[in-house]
C-alpha cells in the first residue's frame, strides 16, 4: 500500500494502520497528565457517520453545523442532533475514495440577513473539487438549490483540500492539495497556472459567479488570480485568529514531516522543493530563496502521520490555552498545542496535550471560541478545563 493513501490529505481508511513511524526519532514533549490545562467533555457518540468539520453560522443561535462524509450537514441544537439534515447531498458527492467527499462548509458573514452558505465537495461522477452555494429554506433544514462557484478538475482521488473559510476581509479561502499521487508528480503546487496546490481567495459578493480581489498576488498577471499563496501539498484544514486575523495553514506532509505555516499574501511554502522545513526534492538542488519556512513541525516518530489544522484558541473556559494553536495528528490520536512566539526557525515541536485514541479528523469552533475535536468513528468532544 502507498504510504501517502495513509494520511489525510492522504486518508481515511486506514484507521488503525499507524504507518510511516521512524525508530529513533525523538518525541514530542508532553504536558504531564496532571499538569495538561485540557480534557475532554462528549457531546455526542457514536451518531454520526464520518464526521469530518464542525461550525457555526454566526447567527447568535448557538447551533452546531457537522459534515458528514457520505455528504450530510447535520445541525446540533442545544445538545440535540436533529434527525433532519440541514443539508443532504449524498446524491452528489462522490465518495469511492478515502479522501472524497463532503470537506468543507462556511457561512457568508452576513448569513443571518441574507441565508447564504458554501460548500466544498468532490462530484459525481468524476470527482473534481466544487465550491457551490446554498441558501437557507424556510425550514431548519437549507434549500437545496445549488449554485456552482468554482470547479477545478482532480487527476486523483487524493489530496482534494476541501477547507473552505472567509476571511476578516469578508472574502471566501478555498485549500486545495496538489492534485494527488506521491511527491507532486507534475509540480503543480509550483505551477503558477495551477489551482492545485494553492491557497485560493475569492470575492462571492461580487462577478458572476464571482470576483478576483484586485490585491491578490497575480490579479492582474503572472499566474491564475485566484491564488493567493502557493506550494501547498495538501492544506486540509486552516483557520483565522478570531483576534489577530492571521492565517494558520496545517499543511499534510509527505513521508517523513508535518507542517504548520502561517500564510500571508503571496506566500510560496515550499512544496514539491520542502517538506516541512526540509529538502524534499533534491532533483531541483533545493534552492530555499524565496520560500517560507513553516512556523511549526514535527515527524513521524511514534504512529503520527497527518497533521490536523486547529485554532488559535480564544474561548473562556481554558485561559492557559489562549492564544496557543491547537491542532492535532489523525493517526496518534495526539491533541497538541504551540505558540507562535515561541517559534525557533522552521524546527518548533508542538507540546503534546492530550492522547485520545481517536482518529482525529478535524477541530471545530462555536461562536464563543470554544474548540471541538471529532472524531471521525462518530464522536464530538469539547476541549474543557481539567
Amino acid at each position: 500500500m502507498n504510504r501517502s493513501a495513509v494520511r489525510f490529505g492522504a486518508g481515511l481508511a486506514l484507521a488503525g494502520l499507524l504507518v510511516g513511524s521512524r525508530p529513533g526519532d525523538a518525541g514530542l514533549p508532553a504536558a504531564p497528565a496532571d499538569e495538561s490545562p485540557v480534557a475532554l467533555a462528549q457531546v455526542l457518540s457514536g451518531r454520526l457517520e464520518q464526521p469530518l468539520f464542525l461550525t457555526h453560522a454566526g447567527d447568535g443561535s448557538a447551533r452546531l453545523y457537522i459534515l458528514e462524509q457520505p455528504g450530510r450537514i447535520r445541525l446540533l441544537e442545544q445538545g440535540v442532533l436533529s434527525p433532519v439534515p440541514f443539508l443532504d447531498l449524498t446524491d452528489r458527492v462522490l465518495m469511492n475514495a478515502t479522501e472524497r467527499g463532503l470537506l468543507g462548509l462556511a457561512f457568508h458573514p452576513d448569513y443571518r440577513k441574507n441565508g447564504r452558505f458554501f460548500v466544498n465537495y468532490t462530484r459525481q461522477p468524476d470527482g473534481a473539487t466544487v465550491v457551490a452555494e446554498y441558501r437557507r429554506g424556510g425550514s431548519p433544514a437549507a434549500s437545496r438549490e445549488e449554485c456552482v462557484v468554482l470547479v477545478v478538475m482532480q487527476p486523483e482521488s487524493n489530496h482534494n483540500g476541501g477547507m473552505i473559510a472567509f476571511g476578516p476581509d469578508g472574502y471566501l479561502y478555498i485549500g486545495m492539495g496538489d492534485g494527488g499521487a506521491w511527491g507532486d508528480p507534475g509540480n503543480r503546487a509550483q505551477n503558477l497556472q495551477e489551482l492545485l496546490g494553492k491557497i485560493l481567495r475569492i470575492d462571492v459578493d461580487h462577478g458572476d459567479p464571482y470576483a478576483i480581489p484586485a490585491d491578490n498576488p497575480f490579479a492582474k498577471e503572472g499566474g491564475r488570480p485566484e491564488i493567493y499563496a502557493v506550494g501547498m501539498r495538501n492544506p486540509w484544514r486552516f483557520s483565522f485568529d478570531r483576534e489577530s486575523g492571521g492565517l494558520w495553514v496545517a499543511d499534510v506532509g509527505q513521508k517523513k514531516w508535518e507542517e504548520v505555516d502561517f500564510v500571508t499574501r503571496g506566500g510560496n511554502y515550499g512544496w514539491r522543493v520542502m517538506e516541512g522545513a526540509h529538502c524534499y526534492n533534491p532533483a531541483v538542488a533545493c534552492p530555499t530563496a524565496g520560500l517560507a519556512l513553516p512556523v511549526m513541525e514535527y515527524g513521524h516518530e511514534e504512529g503520527r502521520c497527518s497533521i490536523i489544522g486547529g485554532y488559535v484558541y480564544r474561548g473562556r473556559a481554558i485561559p492557559a490555552l489562549r492564544g496557543a494553536y491547537v491542532s492535532g495528528d489523525f493517526c496518534s490520536g495526539e491533541v497538541f498545542a504551540f505558540r507562535k512566539s515561541d517559534e525557533g526557525g522552521g524546527g518548533t515541536s508542538p507540546t503534546v496535550l492530550l492522547k485520545t485514541g481517536f482518529r482525529i479528523s478535524s477541530f471545530g469552533q462555536d461562536e464563543e471560541g470554544e474548540l471541538y475535536v471529532l472524531d471521525h468513528s462518530g464522536g464530538i468532544y469539547r476541549l474543557t478545563q481539567r
